[in-house]
């Protein structure tokens, strides 16, 4: 249990870090976040901690608009680069995370909400 704990307040610190206000979000930020979601997304199962902890994360990013815009065209291209992505996987999410979030995770959504 103090293992989590270690790591989800490292993962706080990062994105402290690495997101300042005022700054741009990048695709490497957010691919980095959900990278450990992959195995989730193409193979269905459960997320592991690590990929909630990384959805999390983006969610947390993403505060104004222009910043969830820029998370979802990111999550949108990194979706398209995965032709073996299960749509209800991505779908359910952050849901199974335990997250509201206002990005979806599909090929085909639009990120000019």
């Amino acid at each position: 249990m103090n293992g989590v704990v270690v790591s989800l307040v490292a993962i706080l610190a990062i994105i402290q870090l690495v997101v300042q206000p005022g700054q741009a979000i990048t695709c490497g930020q957010v691919d980095e976040f959900l990278a450990p979601c992959i195995p989730y997304l193409t193979g269905g199962g459960e997320p592991s901690g690590a990929c909630c902890s990384g959805v999390k994360a983006v969610q947390g990013m993403a505060q104004t608009t222009a910043d969830k815009r820029a998370c979802c065209s990111c999550v949108k291209a990194a979706a398209n680069r995965y032709s073996n992505l299960k749509d209800d996987a991505a779908q359910t999410l952050p849901k199974k995370c335990g997250v509201s979030m206002d990005i979806p995770i599909s090929r085909r959504v639009n990120c000019e909400m």
